[in-house]
Parts: C-alpha cells; structure tokens; sequence
C-alpha cells in the first residue's frame, strides 16, 4: 500500500513522541499496518539499531492508523526477521527515545561502538566528545 523507495513518500508523524519517519514499505495484511525496512548487510541476526528503527515505524504506524501493528520485517541481503513489535519491545523504544531526548537536551553524549563507518555518519555526531574519526 506504501512504498518510499520509488517516490518519496511523506514522513509519518507521531504527536505523543514527537518523532517521524519513512518505512521503506507499508503492507496491510489482514488489516493490519506492517512495515518493511530494507537493509544493505548480511547479517546472522537482526541487529538492535534495525530493531529499534523498525520499531519506530511500528509506533508511528499506530499513532498514524489508530490501529495495532503486531510485527514489522527487517530484510537483509541473506535472510529476513519478522520482529514482534511486543511490550518489551515497545518499551526499550520509549527508553531509548528518552535517553535519545536526555542527551539532546543536556549535550551529553555516550559513544557506544568502535565502529569508525558508525561514527563518521552518526546523527549524533554533532554532540558527541567522544568521536572516533
């Protein structure tokens, strides 16, 4: 029903966390919202940032629709993860957005890899001390 990679498709917007995004597809199946994130890697496991940017999506799907959104897809060059978006799930969400609000607002931010490619494009980038390139 949706798809931003052919044209760019307008971001979803959730008031109550004040965050917006793009999935790379939406597909309504069984009239539910999924959404679909496609990645460039190979990777054994989905990986906690993908989960988390999924998850995302999954929210905002909710606040957009006004309906629940059970799960939403990761697909890797090798395999594809169907990801439950569950209570625990949607709560490290919350946290995360809250530390992602915390470190914005008092300019503290943790590096947490070591990962020279994650530096130089981090978001982050700009508050961060602890940079490694």
């Amino acid at each position: 029903m949706y798809s931003d990679l052919n044209v760019p498709a307008k971001p979803l917007f959730s008031r109550h966390y004040r965050v917006a995004g793009k999935p790379d597809y939406i597909v309504k199946e069984n009239n539910h919202y999924i959404p679909i994130e496609l990645k460039s890697g190979s990777y054994s496991s989905p990986q906690k940032n993908h989960m988390f940017q999924l998850a995302a999506y999954c929210q905002l799907l909710e606040d957009t629709y006004g309906a629940f959104v059970p799960y939403g897809i990761i697909v890797y060059k090798n395999s594809d993860y169907k990801i439950p978006f569950d209570p625990k799930l949607r709560f490290e969400l919350e946290s995360v957005i809250r530390t992602m609000r915390s470190s914005l607002k008092t300019g503290d931010v943790v590096l947490n890899h070591n990962d020279s490619n994650k530096c130089r494009f981090c978001s982050m980038r700009t508050y961060c001390n602890n940079k490694l390139v």
